[in-house]
């Protein structure tokens, strides 16, 4: 059983719930995004394997009594099999997201979650990746500035490589390949982790 801390919606802590039944009800928990970018200024972004889509390096919820710094290097672990030090990662936003979609069976998944999205310097071995094939099917490596002016116009394509586990290879990008949810633009889901890697990227 997955417990979440909960909150309310200025963010005061509440209490602890099952994951399902956050989701059943509405209740405001926290989750972390993590992005991981290379000194050159190039991001890396998550093959979904449940949608073919393109998201974060790493993202999910905090579990109860979890730290944001511990989130971070959990579903970094998790997600893409290495090993970082969250200390050095950098906050962009505390973004409050809400979604209402409805699933198959009847039900609807309601999300109420305090995203905070973090960006991290990358300095190791593609061949470090340990993809859970359960969730992720490799990564993508765009560059930062490249790909916002992508989101900016929003259509076209920019070159990109595709890591999995022993096999990198170079593939044209398109704007459609990246996850965006109906009530949203690429430009305002990524657009400030982009800027902000570019700028470290430029220190």
């Amino acid at each position: 059983m997955e417990l979440l801390d909960i909150y309310d919606e200025q963010g005061n802590f509440l209490g602890s719930e099952e994951r399902a039944i956050v989701h059943r009800d509405a209740l405001w928990h926290k989750t972390i995004h993590c992005w991981l970018y290379d000194k050159f200024g190039n991001v890396f972004f998550q093959i979904r394997k449940d949608s073919n889509t393109l998201y974060t390096t790493a993202s999910g919820h905090l579990q109860k009594g979890e730290s944001i710094p511990e989130g971070f290097e959990r579903e970094i672990f998790e997600e893409i099999g290495i090993n970082i030090d969250a200390n050095d990662a950098t906050l962009v936003a505390v973004v409050p997201f809400v979604m209402d979609k409805p699933l198959k069976d009847g039900s609807v998944f309601r999300d109420r979650a305090f995203a905070n999205v973090y960006v991290d310097l990358y300095e190791g071995n593609y061949q470090d990746f340990k993809f859970d094939e359960t969730e992720v099917d490799g990564l993508v490596l765009v560059n930062a500035e490249e790909t916002l002016r992508l989101f900016i116009n929003g259509s076209g394509s920019v070159m990109g490589k595709i890591i999995r586990e022993g096999a990198v290879i170079e593939k044209e990008i398109y704007f459609q390949d990246f996850l965006v949810n109906a009530h949203e633009t690429a430009l305002s889901k990524y657009g400030d982790i982009l800027k902000k890697i570019i700028e470290l990227s430029q220190v």
